[in-house]
């Protein structure tokens, strides 16, 4: 199934989500840096950086799964075109303003 595959529920079939396996591979490396530094007894404000860095980075992971659900799972609900590419467009506006 491609990345941009459609969302059939009923057959059990969803969007591929792959590409972000690379960038959950990254953020775990980040926490364990976080670890690591913890037990070097590292000054606070760097530790509250990195897991800064790491919470940003899992957002990110985030609105690309929400974006790609949107644009597949959702948009299947949508007869008319152009009202469907709005309607998600207002959707995910409006859930990164909740995320920060």
């Amino acid at each position: 199934m491609s990345e941009s595959s459609s969302c059939h529920e009923a057959a059990g079939l969803h969007p591929s989500h792959v590409k972000e396996l690379t960038r959950l591979n990254r953020i775990i490396g980040q926490l364990e840096g976080v670890k690591k530094m913890i037990e070097a007894r590292r000054y606070c404000p760097e530790i509250l950086m990195q897991i800064k860095a790491v919470r940003s980075a899992l957002k990110s992971v985030e609105s690309n799964i929400l974006q790609t659900h949107l644009e597949s799972c959702v948009a299947e609900s949508f007869a008319d075109k152009q009202e469907r590419t709005r309607k998600i467009t207002e959707i995910k506006e409006l859930l990164d303003k909740f995320q920060n």
